[in-house]
């Protein structure tokens, strides 16, 4: 059992890592980002899959 929070709010993760909303949104339509869904609408995204696009964002830079 993890002791660790691992699913966030939309607005909780871009804001941990001081992203934009659409950057977020747009790993999810590309299905990097792992989420939970009611009904149509994003409410919580994995933040291990967050931290492992945002790792990628920087190394390429």
């Amino acid at each position: 059992m993890s002791l660790v929070k691992t699913w966030y709010t939309l607005e909780a993760a871009s804001d941990k890592f001081g992203l934009q909303a659409d950057k977020l949104t747009e790993w999810v339509e590309a299905g990097l980002v792992r989420v939970e869904r009611e009904g149509d609408e994003v409410v919580r995204v994995n933040i291990d899959d967050v931290r492992i696009e945002v790792e990628t964002m920087v190394n390429r830079s």
